[in-house]
């Protein structure tokens, strides 16, 4: 039984220099219900000429979704002045997500963030969550594994919490978990409502935790992440929304971009059918 949905991070094509539109074919084509888009991307498509309600109805066309949006704000940075910058950069950029038909954008601890506290980190999200909802967009709050500040899935549920938004829903990403030394057992009890969406990699033994980079990343099941674990986690909470492939791999052989995806999709079954 396989009862998630299928998405592709598009940080898994960046060895084939893809345009957006190749990417969302390739998507397509390989079988994907939806796609993760790069706000860079989005930004080199229209500065190249291209107009977002074109590319809206290309995605349509293509029987995609934009499931969620990478973007980088220093919405919760320790100084003032650089925390403003990040929210009315996120401004900009959601309003371009919404008319493109995007679901959510990922909303990690970027910036300087060292010295921020988890209450401070709750107070901003409460901030972004309120811009991004008036804009039609849904804020997925992201802990990344070695960041200084939520870097683990314990404090990301704290700050959905301590922000008081509604419905706060969390990325989760199998790699964060191991850098940042997070469970499986930290997800018991978080309802799968609470998941925005599940990004899924797998790790080498080697390099060591400390040592690995996101480079490191692999197939699923080419690793030693808990992958079915995690599927049945994930199931038991009731979450059936999208496993989004995310790879930051340098090469994948001779593979095409649409081979290298297919196999994405046969990997992911394969780790986490239950």
């Amino acid at each position: 039984m396989f009862p998630f949905k299928l998405s592709l991070n598009t940080s898994t094509l960046l060895p084939y220099g893809l345009g957006v539109k190749e990417q969302v074919r390739v998507a397509a084509e390989a079988g994907y219900e939806g796609i993760e888009l790069w706000v860079r991307d989005i930004e080199a498509y229209l500065a190249e000429g291209g107009e977002l309600q074109e590319l809206r109805r290309y995605i349509e066309d293509h029987g995609l979704k934009v499931a969620n949006a990478i973007a980088f704000w220093a919405w919760a940075d320790r100084d003032p002045e650089a925390r403003q910058r990040g929210f009315d950069q996120a401004e900009k950029e959601m309003e371009m997500l919404a008319e493109l038909g995007c679901l959510a954008v990922a909303a990690p601890p970027f910036g300087q963030v060292a010295h921020v506290t988890l209450d401070e980190f709750a107070a901003s999200f409460a901030k972004l969550a309120e811009l991004a909802r008036r804009i039609g967009i849904e804020p997925y709050l992201e802990f990344w594994g070695k960041a200084a500040r939520l870097n683990c899935l314990k404090d990301a549920i704290y700050v959905a919490q301590a922000s008081g938004v509604a419905d706060a829903k969390i990325l989760i990403d199998p790699f964060h978990m191991y850098t940042g030394g997070s469970e499986l057992r930290d997800l018991e009890g978080l309802p799968g409502n609470r998941i925005g969406i599940v990004h899924v990699n797998d790790y080498p033994a080697a390099p060591s935790r400390s040592e690995i980079q996101d480079a490191h990343r692999v197939f699923p099941g080419d690793g030693i992440a808990p992958s079915g674990a995690l599927a049945r986690t994930l199931a038991d909470a009731g979450y059936e929304g999208y496993l989004s492939l995310e790879l930051f791999m340098d090469s994948y052989g001779g593979l095409t971009a649409l081979e290298t995806a297919k196999l994405g999709i046969a990997k992911i079954r394969e780790a986490y059918s239950l």
